[in-house]
């Protein structure tokens, strides 16, 4: 049983830590590596091409053309790591490593060890050691949380952290449709778990574990300008999935082979 881990990137040829993926990806035989190239105008994929040849079996690449942003290149790799029948659980992760590879691996071993669940998700909120965070981030990230627990309604103290990992039979329901937002794309998560479980039910189905380190990179693609336009998104999010049926039939695109065959390439509007 292998965990496929999607790591979206944009822009990443200067920070993304090359190193710390290929020395992983050498000893841990049970996890594939997906990156996924999100429209980046840097030589991102050159940098991703060169990992990939070194383990040519164990890294994929998913091209996007067009930057679409975080929620549709997770949504693309999950949907690559579905169709591989070696894949029974998946994962995502940030580029820069905030969440390193041991807890990663921990959020992996909770959901091998109950077969309840179907979605364990790191918190950074229930950690107490190793947390480096600016003061004024974690001022406004308290005051989304607020906007987020009134959409959600479920204990969950942390929504955004950027490593989960969902076992394969939740794929389809979690990434059947577009995401409304580019960034805030974990909400949505939690309330298409919500819509299939039912609210007194879901988080039976799902766990929320302590990191035991996060650190935030100073070099966030979340700018101001998308910082201050977050509680708007918010309120789209829970109008969307308050008043719309956009739970339709779960599909699953495939992903198509370039004319070279070397890199997987994304070509939905998604």
């Amino acid at each position: 049983m292998k965990t496929g881990i999607i790591i979206p990137c944009y822009n990443e040829e200067k920070r993304i830590n090359t190193k710390a993926f290929l020395d992983f990806i050498t000893v841990e035989e049970n996890f594939h590596l997906c990156f996924v190239n999100d429209g980046s105008t840097d030589n991102t994929m050159k940098v991703l091409n060169e990992m990939k040849n070194k383990f040519p079996l164990r890294i994929s690449v998913v091209d996007i053309k067009q930057n679409k942003g975080k929620a549709a290149a997770v949504k693309a790799g999950a949907t690559y790591l579905f169709n591989r029948v070696d894949a029974s659980y998946v994962g995502y992760l940030d580029a820069d490593l905030s969440t390193d590879f041991k807890d990663f691996k921990l959020l992996v071993d909770k959901l091998k060890s109950d077969h309840n669940l179907s979605l364990v998700f790191g918190s950074r909120s229930i950690s107490v050691n190793g947390i480096e965070r600016n003061p004024l981030r974690g001022l406004f990230s308290k005051v989304i949380k607020t906007f987020i627990y009134g959409i959600l309604r479920l204990p969950i103290k942390d929504t955004q952290c950027g490593a989960k990992v969902f076992t394969r039979e939740i794929i389809p329901v979690i990434f059947k449709s577009d995401f409304i937002c580019r960034w805030l794309f974990d909400v949505e998560i939690f309330l298409r778990m919500k819509s299939k479980y039912g609210r007194k039910n879901v988080m039976n189905y799902m766990k929320e574990k302590a990191l035991l380190r996060w650190v935030h990179a100073d070099d966030s693609k979340l700018g101001m300008k998308d910082a201050l336009q977050i509680p708007y998104r918010l309120i789209n999010i829970w109008l969307a999935y308050s008043l719309i049926n956009v739970f339709k039939t779960p599909t699953v695109k495939v992903l198509k082979l370039d004319s070279n065959r070397e890199n997987l390439v994304f070509r939905s509007a998604a």
